[in-house]
């Protein structure tokens, strides 16, 4: 089987390639990515090692994907995924990234009447219905009340009921707008496709960003330094995520591949659910057990525009779908993250470590 993976050398296109081709080594696992995040030359020579070819090209422009040449399945792992992008300036990268790197990956999959895999994002969902969720504090973070419920939540998240009326700020709009055109895809081509809305997801490899990655940032800066900041919503951490172990992604991406006919036309929500959120001040507190060190962690009350203080997951219904749900618990992954930072820390420190950074755990993307 031939597969393609756009945004390769990120960090969840680098790790499901990487498996897969543990997994199936007979078959022909190639990236695809332009390398503009700074940290994804670092996935190179991995891939290179593992027996994954790897396509330096952009999704925006048609003809380099073309080059990169045919392929049974598309994993659509290519994304501008910062939520903040085009506050304050051009919307161009994200919409062109986005959406019509989306258009030209479908377009290709059509030639080839290939398969296709999108990971999307759990920000399809619109910012003003979550910052209305009924959260109270408890302790050090916010939650939901118990036993609490309304269209599309629960105390157990977030499903794919949620309503989708409202502003999702740039990246989410790009993001839904490409899970209508995979739809149109499937019914007037024939093409089998799946959709995975994903949560935040992490592990080692992944390059840490303050809008994008935040576990990562977070237990890089306690072991390199640098300051951290409470951003939004009181400016005291309270804000939650739940966060998923990305060889739990690959284990239900193994699944779906294993039955697409079964799977295809499916949009899943796709998280670490109740059990593996955390808010930032809890990340702090962990991070400090076992860094054996404290940082400076700044508060600032104001909210960005484009931020939520709580989501969740509820994975019920793909786990009703295909016997999934996620395996690894958070704080096993936060110490395979600590342990790659120091096994690989003259790699790593020069791009993740930094003077200061403003930190919320913002984006909720794959990638």
């Amino acid at each position: 089987m031939r597969i393609l993976i756009t945004g390769g050398a990120g960090f969840v296109g680098s790790s499901l390639a990487l498996m897969l081709k543990r997994d199936r080594p007979a078959d022909d696992i190639r990236v695809f990515d332009n390398l503009r995040r700074r940290g994804s030359e670092l996935s190179l020579g991995r891939l290179r090692r593992a027996g994954v070819e790897f396509t330096h090209g952009d999704v925006r422009i048609a003809d380099d994907l073309a080059e990169a040449g045919p392929f049974d399945l598309l994993i659509e792992c290519s994304a501008e995924p910062s939520v903040h992008a085009g506050y304050g300036g051009s919307p161009s990268y994200v919409l062109q990234t986005n959406l019509t790197g989306t258009i030209h990956s479908l377009e290709t999959a059509r030639q080839y009447k290939a398969d296709v895999l999108l990971l999307s994002t759990s920000r399809v969902y619109p910012i003003e219905p979550l910052r209305a969720l009924p959260l109270e504090r408890r302790g050090s973070r916010l939650d939901l009340p118990e036993r609490a419920s309304g269209p599309g939540w629960s105390t157990h998240g977030v499903t794919t009921d949620f309503p989708l009326r409202g502003f999702r700020s740039m990246y989410g709009a790009t993001k839904l707008a490409s899970e209508l055109l995979v739809e149109e895809y499937r019914a007037m081509y024939g093409l089998r496709t799946i959709v995975n809305r994903c949560g935040v997801i992490s592990g080692p490899w992944q390059m840490g960003k303050a809008d994008q990655g935040f576990v990562v940032l977070w237990a890089s800066r306690h072991l390199y330094g640098g300051r951290l900041s409470y951003l939004g919503f009181g400016g005291d951490g309270a804000q939650v995520r739940d966060v998923l172990h990305v060889a739990d992604l690959y284990d239900l991406v193994r699944l779906q591949l294993a039955d697409m006919t079964r799977y295809s036309g499916g949009v899943y929500n796709v998280g670490g659910g109740r059990a593996n959120s955390v808010s930032l001040a809890e990340l702090t507190a962990l991070c400090r057990a076992r860094a054996d060190a404290s940082i400076p962690v700044d508060a600032e009350p104001r909210t960005n525009d484009a931020d939520v203080p709580y989501y969740v997951t509820d994975n019920a219904a793909v786990t009703a779908a295909t016997g999934w749900s996620p395996a690894r618990p958070f704080e096993t992954l936060l110490d395979e993250v600590f342990a790659w930072l120091r096994d690989h820390r003259a790699a790593l420190e020069p791009v993740l470590s930094g003077p200061g950074t403003r930190t919320t755990p913002a984006a909720s993307t794959a990638h």
